[in-house]
């Protein structure tokens, strides 16, 4: 907490979210076939053969490759940089969101009956049935679903609003 209250100077919005992923063409698939992600461009390779940059700068093994990562735009706004490494201490299992560092990435979408409909037709796993929203996110509907790597990912829907939106 800062001891002033005010916060981290200057932040204005979320930039874009990182996902590292166990193979780059299964996540553009995904991304841009299920999603309706739009690809942007690639860099990559990236490595330090000798030195502790990974390590230094990206809290990685600092043998770490960087294999490639993909820039995707989603609804215009959303900015997902997807990276595919390879590293001596990798772990390949996905946290949970019970997990410490679990997370799950939110898509707000218009019908969420329709788009629920779309991901079983996609075979995407979906985790039982929308969940209605009480308290002060009345009004909200949402699911988790499941990537093909394991990533979780949410869908919300709130056509009118949220409790909290309408209290003054």
């Amino acid at each position: 907490m800062s001891p002033t209250g005010v916060g981290l100077p200057g932040v204005q919005r979320l930039d874009h979210v990182g996902i590292t992923v166990p193979d780059l063409e299964q996540a553009r698939r995904f991304f841009v076939d299920v999603l309706g992600c739009e690809y942007m461009y690639t860099l990559g390779p990236y490595l330090d053969e000798q030195g502790n940059w990974m390590h230094e700068h990206l809290n990685v093994h600092p043998r770490a490759v960087m294999n490639q990562l993909h820039f995707f735009r989603c609804g215009g706004a959303a900015v997902f940089e997807v990276f595919e490494y390879s590293a001596p201490d990798q772990d390949t299992v996905p946290p949970r969101n019970s997990d410490v560092g679990g997370h799950h990435v939110a898509l707000y979408v218009d019908d969420l009956d329709k788009a629920v409909d779309y991901l079983r037709e996609n075979n995407i796993t979906v985790l039982g049935e929308p969940t209605v929203s009480k308290g002060p996110s009345e009004g909200q509907r949402w699911v988790y679903f499941l990537s093909p790597w394991g990533m979780q990912f949410e869908l919300v829907s709130y056509p009118n609003g949220k409790a909290f939106d309408r209290q003054n």
